[in-house]
């Protein structure tokens, strides 16, 4: 009989590892664009600022940045929840490649990771449950604060 190692499909992880960095690399473009129409409006505001434009152009521009910057970030958002999903990927990839035990016996080499059949227990034995007899319970006398509030209640 031959004994044989786990071995690792390089290939498969290898294109979880590019997809990994395609999607990094998507996510610093982002950014990049992000810090580009930033840029973009402060060049705005300067001109703003030395009267070569408008307070109506420069408020036009600021909600059009503004739209430009919610949906970049968005972008951003969905990417790195991308990301997360290839990281978990190749966690469990790389997980699944736990070595087996191996064990060098006079006889050959034998893998200690073969599962012996599992005994069936016996389930422990139950005291048989003790009986509780009954006292007779005395009742309390109600309080005078009771009585009070019964009788205010019945004069109503």
């Amino acid at each position: 009989m031959s004994v044989k190692t786990k071995k690792m499909d390089e290939s498969a992880f290898a294109e979880i590892v590019k997809e990994f960095n395609a999607v990094g690399e998507l996510i610093r473009a982002r950014q990049d664009e992000k810090q580009a129409v930033i840029d973009e409006f402060n060049s705005e505001s300067k001109r703003f600022y030395f009267g070569k434009i408008s307070e109506k152009t420069l408020a036009s521009s600021a909600a059009k940045t503004n739209k430009e910057l919610r949906r970049l970030d968005e972008q951003i958002r969905t990417t790195i929840e991308r990301i997360g999903e290839f990281s978990d990927q190749a966690r469990k990839f790389s997980s699944a490649q736990s070595p087996k035990s191996f064990k060098a016996t006079l006889s050959g080499v034998v893998s200690s990771g073969t599962k012996r059949p599992a005994t069936k227990r016996k389930s422990a034995r139950r005291k048989p449950a003790k009986k509780k007899t009954s006292t007779a319970k005395k009742r309390k006398a109600p309080s005078k604060k009771a009585r009070t509030r019964k009788t205010r209640k019945k004069k109503k």
